[in-house]
Order: C-alpha cells, then structure tokens, then sequence
C-alpha cells in the first residue's frame, strides 16, 4: 500500500514532488485550516442551495453567533469561495452565495455530509466503548 504522501502531489506536472499533508505548504492543509473551523463547512453546505442574505444564514446555522459568522464569511470570501454582492437599496441588502469555486467544493462536502449521517451510530457505539474502559 502507498504511503500518504506518496498520494499527494505539489501539481500535475510529471516532475512533480510529493508533499505529505502534515508538512506546513501542503495544500491539504491549508485547504483543511479553512474547512476545519467550526462554521466554514456549514455555511458552505447552506450555500450550495441557493445564495442567502446575512441573518437567513444566521437563523438557519444554529449557534452560530453574528460575530462568527460575519467571520467566516470573509475567510470563505477571501479564500474565493464565497461572493457579496450589495443590492443598492436603502439600507443596502447583502447576499451571499458560492463562487464557481465554492460550487466545486459543495460535492464533497455532501458526501462527507452522507457519510457523517450514515456512520453516526458506529461512532456513538464506538465512543460508548471506548469511555466504558477508560
């Protein structure tokens, strides 16, 4: 069996050189800072279906507090994964939605979504398990 970083390339390139997730340039990582937050998945996840103005997505996402989510939202912007777009009304409207490039990541995220959904009782069982002998 291939070890990780063997599976990790820096390009497509035929020279390229394999780069382990865990080494501090690898774009997993880096991809897996911005997604491993608390919020980012979730917000995205609520995007995928159509664009949302700021408080729709603060009413949908439980928990999420104004702050947190204004947050987000600027690192999943910067990132290019989320657009603004201000309405020019009085006072202005503000709707959010994926860019071209969060859309290619709404995929994924459905099927780790599945998974979480079809696997959560195995992990409770597991959990379970595993505070019972400790």
């Amino acid at each position: 069996m291939k070890n990780a970083a063997s599976l990790v390339t820096k390009s497509v390139d035929e020279n390229f050189e394999p780069l382990a997730p865990w080494e501090g340039k690898c774009p997993v990582r880096d991809v897996l800072d911005r997604l491993g937050d608390a919020w980012s998945v979730l917000v995205v996840l609520r995007l995928a279906g159509e664009p949302r103005r700021f408080n729709a997505l603060r009413r949908e996402i439980e928990g999420i507090s104004q702050r947190m989510l204004t947050v987000t939202l600027r690192h999943l912007e910067r990132d290019g994964l989320v657009t603004r777009t201000v309405f020019p009304t009085n006072p202005p409207q503000v709707e959010y939605g994926l860019s071209e490039l969060g859309l290619t990541l709404a995929p994924p995220l459905n099927a780790l979504t599945r998974w979480a959904f079809t696997h959560q009782p195995e992990i409770n069982r597991a959990r379970i398990s595993f505070d019972a002998r400790s």
